[in-house]
């Protein structure tokens, strides 16, 4: 049986495309899938053995599973970090990540401009149990150092941010963390390890939502932390163990298939969405475009410095509020209308009735997210196609 190793000289596609899979007997070419919900142990001593943790095998796959195993592998070499956990979707990463790290008393900080459910699992959710969360705007590390308490324990961001794509300073938000016994957390949803490296930057833990770029094809829902084998492999994995919110071994294999083309795609989305960005911003419907790689945005230097390429999601505001942007996603034709993104096909949202629609007025305001804001996640059509389409609508609007 050939062992596929991972080795920390590879570069990313290559780690994208060969970590983690160890070939079995049958010599398979492709990552097998391990449909199995338990594992056999040859002895009453080994079957002890596993359960104390003295032998690393398998038990069972709610925590412990090889085409899990692979993929949270794989993606660790590729986030540069020690250990990997696989969850059941992006937002059971979050929870997971708060539940390993916090206890009653402790302070979340958190930006401003970040995913909805987040927003309402730490006001609504962690509140219950004491867990206490602020908010600072994501471009402004002067805010969030006046916002710092004894009691803060995380320091938790977006970047780029859903829906307004505002980018955070990670090394800064790193420095002010860790010198206040603090650590970062970053969700790197939309930029990926293929654009973004944020370990590299000063970060200790990196989240996913696996369904989004990472699966790539809208097929599965999955999350991922990335962190310190203490950390990430211990504290949040004992939570994972216990609690049940793992990935599945078909999800997990979806997942692989999807990080070896994510290179290659975190591209060709970047460079639709750049094309979608200037065009909207010559359009005089448009009253403001919310795109990294426009000069216009107002942290366009600092993702030139950070990102490799200013990702696939692109917002604008569009005149007439509420009613102009529904007049315009009810006259378009070929993009979906759907709030997930990261996918293939290019999609389109209004904020404020989806994503960010359990938020309280005052909530939506505080973030930016207003009636005539509109997300598109520019997908891998040919450009002209989602410009034309886009076209067409404004005209009727």
């Amino acid at each position: 049986m050939k062992k596929e190793q991972r080795n920390s000289a590879w570069g990313l596609a290559t780690q994208a495309i060969r970590t983690g899979h160890r070939r079995t007997a049958e010599g398979e070419h492709s990552e097998p899938i391990f449909a199995t919900s338990s594992f056999v142990f040859g002895s009453a001593a080994e079957a002890a053995a596993r359960f104390s943790g003295d032998d690393p095998g398998n038990i069972y796959s709610r925590f412990t599973n090889p085409t899990v195993a692979c993929f949270e592998q794989r993606l660790a070499a590729m986030e540069g970090g020690e250990a990997c956990v696989a969850t059941a979707s992006g937002m059971s990463a979050i929870l997971a990540t708060c539940m390993g790290l916090l206890r009653t008393g402790d302070h979340i900080l958190s930006s401003r401009s970040i995913f909805g459910s987040t927003t309402m699992l730490f006001n609504k959710y962690l509140s219950r149990f004491g867990i206490e969360t602020s908010y600072a705007p994501s471009g402004n590390p002067e805010e969030w150092a006046r916002s710092m308490r004894p009691e803060t324990r995380v320091l938790f961001l977006e970047t780029p941010s859903n829906p307004l794509t505002e980018v955070a300073d990670i090394g800064a938000l790193a420095d002010l963390a860790h010198a206040n016994g603090c650590l970062l957390v970053v969700d790197n949803c939309f930029c990926t390890p293929a654009l973004q490296l944020p370990l590299a930057l000063g970060a200790d833990i990196v989240i996913h939502s696996a369904t989004k770029y990472l699966d790539g094809q809208g097929r599965c829902l999955g999350g991922a932390v990335v962190g310190s084998a203490e950390q990430v492999g211990e504290e949040i994995y004992g939570v994972l163990r216990t609690g049940g919110a793992t990935m599945s071994p078909f999800n997990a294999w979806v997942f692989l298939k999807g990080l070896e083309t994510l290179q290659l795609r975190m591209r060709a989305h970047s460079q639709n969405a750049q094309a979608l960005a200037n065009w909207l911003e010559s359009l005089p419907a448009v009253e403001r475009v919310h795109y990294p790689g426009l000069e216009s945005h107002p942290q366009h230097d600092l993702a030139a410095r950070q990102q490799k390429a200013a990702g696939g999601i692109c917002s604008f505001e569009i005149k007439g509020g509420q009613a102009a942007a529904w007049k315009l996603i009810d006259s378009l034709e070929l993009l979906s209308i759907t709030a997930n993104l990261g996918d293939t096909k290019t999609t389109i949202t209004h904020p404020a009735s989806t994503t960010h629609g359990r938020l309280t007025p005052e909530e939506k305001a505080a973030a930016g997210i207003g009636d005539g804001l509109l997300r598109i996640a520019v997908g891998l059509e040919d450009f002209s196609d989602i410009q034309a389409d886009l076209a067409q609508a404004f005209g009727k609007v």
